[in-house]
């Protein structure tokens, strides 16, 4: 499957250098309790009682690094959701994705700042440059970030090394792939067309999101505009 396949979305703003067309052919329904469940009892515990900071003081340097990792990636995709739906400008099947992903996406995010505590990474700031605001835009970074997120996930998962963390990071996975294939049916692609998906790298993941533009350090404005775009 490639986004060739996908009839009439252009990645030109998106892609910049055609980075995601070579490399996305190679993260779900998971509440809070559900990811605390698949972590472990320890952990649960930890969180339960106000110490957040004791559960991730009980993983790995290298399990942190990739539940922040993760997280990079689950605060992207929020935003992007959240604005959509913040936005309005979507109607029938796109806007109910937008609506039932960013729920989901949001309860990511929650789930994995829990469990990391003050070891979190920052939430950066966004700005998705309009394409919030039209479905056809709207849907074709939404197929290229849920692509993204699952072969993202599955790059990790022979890095991990709790097997509490695997089982959890496996429980988003399947559910950023189903993620992948709803936004693909919706932009009338085919959920799959090989029978093996491959992973990315976190070097090759990180380098497809910074090509977006969406990402900053500070929240950015234009002198054109009454309001500031939305930052997530």
């Amino acid at each position: 499957m490639t986004f060739r396949d996908i009839p009439d979305l252009a990645l030109d703003e998106l892609d910049k250098d055609g980075a995601i067309r070579e490399a996305l052919d190679r993260l779900p329904r998971s509440s809070r309790s559900g990811f605390l469940k698949a972590v472990g009892g320890g952990l649960a515990t930890a969180i339960a009682l106000g110490r957040p900071p004791a559960a991730a003081a009980a993983l790995s340097r290298g399990d942190i690094a990739i539940l922040n990792y993760a997280l990079t990636l689950e605060y992207l995709q929020d935003a992007f959701y959240t604005e959509a739906e913040r936005k309005k400008a979507l109607s029938g099947p796109a806007a109910q994705m937008a609506r039932v992903v960013g729920a989901v996406e949001r309860a990511h995010v929650k789930a994995l700042r829990d469990v990391l505590g003050r070891r979190a990474v920052a939430r950066p700031f966004f700005d998705f440059r309009g394409v919030t605001e039209k479905a056809p835009s709207f849907i074709r970074t939404a197929v290229a970030f849920e692509d993204l997120g699952t072969a993202a996930y599955k790059g990790q998962a022979h890095k991990i090394e709790s097997p509490q963390v695997l089982a959890a990071a496996i429980g988003i996975h399947s559910v950023e792939a189903r993620h992948a294939a709803w936004i693909r049916y919706i932009a009338g692609s085919r959920p799959a067309a090989d029978p093996f998906d491959q992973g990315l790298s976190q070097a090759a993941t990180l380098r497809l999101v910074r090509n977006t533009g969406f990402v900053g350090r500070r929240p950015r404005t234009r002198a054109k505009r009454k309001k500031p775009p939305f930052t997530g």
